[in-house]
């Protein structure tokens, strides 16, 4: 059997249908009830009269003061167990969930054995203070809050839990207080999660009757909200209980359908309907042209500052760069890229850095305090912020005026070509666009360290190009040290001024572009620059590689201490396009030659890159034309002899 959509429909699903369909009657079927026995001519004077309308006010005021008691509370408890680690956090949340599994009578009796007259706190409140919560409208909401704080805190810690810490790292760079970074980013961004949070605890608070008539008692006007006034009216007037009981039931599905999903995490149709179609719409071309000061020289800047940093921990080198320079960062994946970045601004207790910009020391400083600005990968730009507030985040931190800070914020987006884009939020901003706003972010903060991890990885190469463009514009006029993490050698040659490369934490070379383009280091920076990289113990002839096979190279260096074949103390470079290609073995000068088989071919530009595998030699890439390759007649699989010419081997220490 088949569904309207031609698809065959799932077996189980006729056996799941009927257990369903019994659950849904199984909770509709006491609404209905109400609905259908509630006396509606009677309605109005049901909910009008004296003891209803003193229960409901009294019941809106306990709620209220439940709510704001959960959430002066609630909130701290939520962002402790989202992002604190601490010994028995489980035992902490255990705790939070137990009131939502408790008897509420269970709950009422804990709560008069604790703040009871003879509870545990219960004789000091009153000895001190003077108060004494049972059989008192303070007792009703200490114990609405009691069963009705555990929504806030489930919901709003799920909320957290769910938000990287990128931002709230990103606004401490830019110097952002604590207290700040949670009033101005936490707080808007767990917003929709606190409102839920918020809506379902009120609600569970209005509705609470267990505990509230076990503490607090059952006394009108004081403590009988209206689940108590219910339940006496169930006793005489039935009818009127019915129509109290529809007045919570409006007030339950009024909060579930203004909550839409959210507790659950299920977005409603509208969002998902229209939030993958509002971005595109509003997102003008890349290829825009630039604005008026995009391309005009960066002004002077008014303050320089020199870097020193003693790394230690998992990173074990010392980093000294002087005003204006740029230096890329790369190296393999676990190299310590990152974990550079984030020790220079104290965010990792991995690495540590003793950092000192200009005449400054900063190593005790709190991040907010470092003067060092960060920009994520994907630029964190505050989602409820407009570009130009984004840009300004950094100078109303340092307590510039707003008026002032909306000026200078301006100002360096138009320098990036992006001014015409002050009033977007993120969602509304191209891949390039937000890069360039996050960067104006940074600059316009005036930090004395520029830190930037991969800026351009995520963008196409025709926005990368003009970013890459923009960005080496205005690093000119950067008074301070920026560090670039990139994985990319065109951004690694064309921005910076020195290249740092990193593997396991240390620091394998660390030199102007050209130097490390032309003499690698470090096998992964030469397979990163299209190069072949064999590492081997150096010999009186060359290298003698692993498995026994030999490189001879034209300008060998002194032979090192390591065993031969057995610890690799150096690299050699091979460029692809100095390796030939042979049928049969070569009878000429080469010096290098190893019998191999094709196990790749691929496409670079007008030519064929061949990756050659051998038991004599590590794999080996070709660099030839289409036309050698279609002579050759070379496919996978296609026995081939390999040479390389002594000369055209550069050998390296390691």
């Amino acid at each position: 059997m088949r569904g309207r959509d031609g698809r065959p429909r799932a077996r189980g699903s006729a056996v799941l249908a009927l257990p369903a369909l019994l659950a849904v009657a199984f909770l509709l079927l006491p609404l209905a009830g109400i609905l259908a026995r509630t006396p509606w001519r009677d309605l109005g004077t049901h909910l009008t009269s004296t003891e209803v309308t003193e229960a409901v006010s009294l019941s809106l005021l306990v709620s209220g003061w439940a709510l704001l008691l959960a959430l002066l509370l609630g909130v701290p408890l939520a962002w402790l167990l989202a992002r604190v680690p601490f010994r028995g956090k489980a035992f902490v949340r255990a705790l939070v969930l137990l009131p939502m599994v408790l008897p509420p009578t269970v709950g009422g009796v804990a709560l008069l054995l604790a703040f009871g007259r003879r509870g545990l706190l219960g004789p000091w409140l009153e000895d001190t203070f003077g108060i004494t919560l049972p059989f008192h409208t303070s007792g009703a909401v200490i114990a609405a809050t009691f069963v009705a704080m555990p929504f806030l805190v489930i919901s709003l810690e799920g909320t957290l839990a769910g938000l990287r810490p990128r931002y709230e790292e990103t606004a401490a760079s830019l110097g952002a207080s604590p207290l700040r970074v949670f009033a101005t980013v936490t707080l808007p961004m767990v917003a929709p999660g606190l409102a839920a949070g918020a809506a379902l605890t009120w609600a569970r608070a209005l509705g609470e009757f267990g505990a509230t008539i076990t503490f607090a008692g059952n006394l009108p006007g004081t403590t009988q909200t209206l689940p108590l006034q219910v339940y006496l009216l169930l006793q005489d007037r039935p009818e009127a209980a019915t129509s109290v009981s529809l007045l919570l039931l409006a007030i339950a599905m009024a909060v579930l359908v203004a909550l839409r999903g959210r507790w659950t995490g299920a977005a409603s149709g509208r969002s998902r309907r229209e939030a993958p179609a509002e971005a595109p719409a509003e997102v003008p071309p890349e290829t825009a042209p630039p604005g008026p000061l995009e391309n005009a020289p960066p002004e002077p800047p008014s303050e320089r500052w020199s870097l020193h940093a003693d790394m230690s921990g998992f990173l074990r080198f010392a980093l000294d760069a002087e005003p204006g320079t740029t230096i890329a960062v790369v190296g393999p994946n676990g190299a310590g890229k990152t974990t550079l970045l984030r020790a220079l601004l104290g965010l990792t207790p991995r690495a540590h850095a003793a950092l000192r910009l200009g005449g400054t020391e900063v190593t005790g400083l709190l991040p907010h305090r470092r003067g060092v600005a960060w920009v994520p990968q994907d630029g964190a730009l505050f989602p409820h912020l407009s570009a130009l507030a984004n840009t300004a985040y950094g100078l109303r931190a340092h307590h510039v005026s707003r008026a002032e800070a909306r000026r200078t914020a301006q100002d360096w987006l138009d320098r990036l070509g992006v001014g015409g884009l002050a009033r977007r939020k993120p969602a509304q901003l191209s891949g390039g666009q937000a890069q360039r706003i996050a960067l104006a972010r940074a600059l316009a903060a005036r930090p004395r360290l520029l830190l930037l991890d991969e800026p351009l990885a995520a963008l196409d190469q025709t926005t990368r190009a003009h970013v890459r463009h923009t960005l080496r514009t205005h690093l000119a006029g950067f008074g301070g040290v920026c560090l670039i993490v990139t994985h990319d050698p065109v951004e690694a040659v064309s921005l910076a001024d020195r290249v740092l490369v990193l593997d396991a934490g240390r620091a394998v070379q660390d030199a102007p572009p050209t130097e490390v383009t032309r003499s690698p280091r470090s096998p992964w920076v030469a397979r990163m620059l299209g190069r072949n990289a064999w590492q081997g113990a150096v010999t009186d002839y060359g290298l003698a590689l692993p498995g026994g096979g030999r490189l001879a190279v034209a300008d060998p260096l002194p032979a090192g201490t390591a065993p031969e074949a057995t610890s690799p103390d150096g690299l050699a470079i091979i460029a692809p396009e100095a390796v030939s290609l042979h049928r049969e073995r070569p009878s000429g000068s080469p010096r290098n030659v190893w019998p191999g088989t094709v196990r790749e071919i691929t496409s670079v530009g007008s030519r064929l890159r061949v990756l050659v595998s051998s038991e004599r030699a590590p794999d080996l890439v070709a660099e030839i034309t289409p036309a050698a390759a279609a002579e050759l007649g070379l496919c996978d699989g296609t026995p081939v002899w390999s040479s390389v010419k002594a000369t055209e081997v550069t050998l390296v220490r390691l």
